[in-house]
């Protein structure tokens, strides 16, 4: 047995350490009675030690998410704010222990009223004081849209900034040093609420990372909605199977993937892509596993053109190639696209029973003129923001199935005419990293790895992890030369095939070996 004056020591440390974790616990346990803040009324706080599989019973059925594991020791606050006389969002915080002075707020994601609890236990677990909120409703259905504008108006912009001025509150209380420097993380909806934050917020954050973002709002849901017509349903000529699609994609690749030189499976930039789809429609008087109709091919060419308003003006760029099998099971599949759907009835026309299946390019104008609370989060000048010292990473996977990479393409041309900048000046505080092989904010057939959240973790240095490289570029100046990206043998987290560096817009990537596809050094941003 050791000596009590070696155990003394050991002893003295232990007591140490659990004083420090009751302190934040006993903090955290008390902390509901010193939250006194207008409109705001306390659901419950409640300490979760690490480890936890937290159970999210109250979670909407539609939102998926029945439990979370919690990575660190957190006080969870839920709160409800009143936005309006007859409106309100449900957000919490998650305070961990291990703090690094550090706030950010996610986002959430389609025509969402679901705080996404995965992209929260992701903050929180790398030392941020998290806030998420469900947008102003519950569910994933557009329904609470209907004759409900206060309800509109949070989903457009009000729910996220209300949960950063609350939240920031908090964290102050909570944090006897406050915070430092204040981050935002979101995808798909998420990225274009990072977008509405600097245009219509410009001070609340430091450093926004904005994936695959929802803007161009409006015509985002024209253009997904302007899908059914083309292919029509499954008895339609033009329709194609998922099997169909696959063949599209597998000529696709055939046409398009060696033009970055190399032959990985993976359409490295989209824009040299013009397939010509005549080349498998099956000869007279023949069927085949390997060859579509005419119908069909005029079908898929329609699909990968840009959608034009009644008047020939651009509304939205092409679904860019290289995503079909994906696009396929949502885009494609023989009927109308649920959220177009949803915001044609409950938003634009106020009417339950409008059929989805009419849609034609006359509806386009009518949801751009209505454009509620300028949802459209289409303005490009970004001076205030970039006056204010704000640093924005976005990136969009060059797979993407749901919204098309060329749209953010689009959006950095028009900023940088509006502001009269060119790449080089942009780069200042604007940095756009298009993400090749990368599905939907994840997935896809590619180095998709990029850190933006647990199904895309590769680790917590910043150079193979987009949030972390913000916090690098905001508390240090360092900004992100290149994105890597890992392609995972499985599933993200195990084990890693290889890595490739993602170029800086307006840059793309070329194989130039010397060695194969998979070694990073092969490749080059020109």
């Amino acid at each position: 047995m050791a000596p009590l004056r070696l155990l003394l020591p050991l002893l003295s440390l232990g007591t140490a350490s659990l004083a420090r974790e009751d302190a934040f616990k006993s903090q955290c346990t008390s902390f509901a009675d010193k939250i006194n803040l207008p409109n705001v009324k306390v659901n419950f706080v409640n300490y979760v030690p690490g480890n936890t599989n937290l159970s999210l019973a109250g979670n909407p059925a539609t939102c998926g998410e029945g439990s979370q594991t919690v990575p660190a020791d957190i006080c969870r606050i839920a709160l409800a704010v009143a936005t309006s006389n007859s409106s309100e969002i449900t957000m919490e915080a998650w305070f961990p222990r291990e703090y690094t002075g550090r706030f950010l707020s996610t986002g959430n994601g389609g025509l969402g009223g679901c705080i996404q609890y995965y992209d929260v236990a992701y903050a929180s677990g790398l030392g941020f004081a998290t806030v998420g909120a469900n947008n102003g409703h519950n569910g994933t259905s557009g329904e609470p849209f209907y004759q409900h504008p206060e309800v509109v108006e949070d989903f457009a912009y009000r729910s996220l900034h209300t949960g950063v001025v609350i939240g920031k509150k908090l964290t102050k209380q909570f944090y006897d040093q406050g915070f430092d420097k204040s981050y935002y993380l979101g995808c798909s909806t998420g990225g274009r609420q990072g977008f509405k934050s600097i245009q219509k917020y410009p001070n609340d954050f430091d450093g926004v990372v904005a994936g695959a973002p929802a803007f161009n709002f409006i015509n985002l849901l024209s253009w997904s909605a302007h899908f059914y017509p083309i292919t029509g349903s499954p008895s339609s000529d033009s329709y194609l199977s998922p099997a169909e699609w696959r063949i599209v994609h597998n000529e696709i690749l055939r046409q398009c993937d060696g033009m970055d030189g190399a032959r990985d499976g993976v359409i490295e930039d989209p824009d040299l892509c013009h397939p010509t789809m005549e080349t498998i429609i099956c000869k007279s008087g023949s069927s085949s596993n390997k060859c579509i109709t005419g119908a069909q091919a005029k079908a898929v060419r329609e699909v990968l053109s840009p959608l034009y308003g009644i008047n020939g003006t651009l509304l939205y760029p092409r679904m860019q190639p290289g995503s079909e099998i994906l696009a396929a099971q949502m885009m494609y599949n023989g009927e109308p696209f649920a959220y177009s759907k949803d915001w044609y009835r409950y938003v634009v026309y106020n009417d339950t029973n409008w059929d989805a299946t009419t849609f034609s390019v006359s509806d386009t104008a009518n949801a751009l003129a209505q454009n509620p609370f300028n949802i459209q989060t289409w303005d490009a000048d970004l001076s205030p923001f970039r006056a204010a010292g704000g640093k924005v990473l976005t990136y969009h996977g060059l797979q993407d199935q749901l919204i098309s990479s060329d749209n953010s393409k689009l959006y950095y041309a028009r900023v940088a005419e509006t502001m009269d900048l060119a790449p080089q000046d942009l780069d200042e505080f604007y940095r756009f990293f298009p993400i090749s092989g990368m599905a939907h904010c994840a997935q896809g057939d590619g180095a998709f790895g990029i850190g933006n959240g647990y199904r895309t973790d590769n680790g917590k240095e910043p150079e193979n992890n987009v949030l972390m490289a913000m916090v690098q570029w905001v508390e240090k100046g360092i900004a992100p030369e290149h994105v890597r990206g890992a392609k995972f043998v499985n599933s993200p987290g195990g084990a890693v095939e290889y890595t490739r560096k993602h170029c800086r817009y307006p840059r793309r990537n070329v194989y130039k070996g010397p060695g194969n596809y998979t070694e990073e050094s092969a490749w080059h941003c020109v």
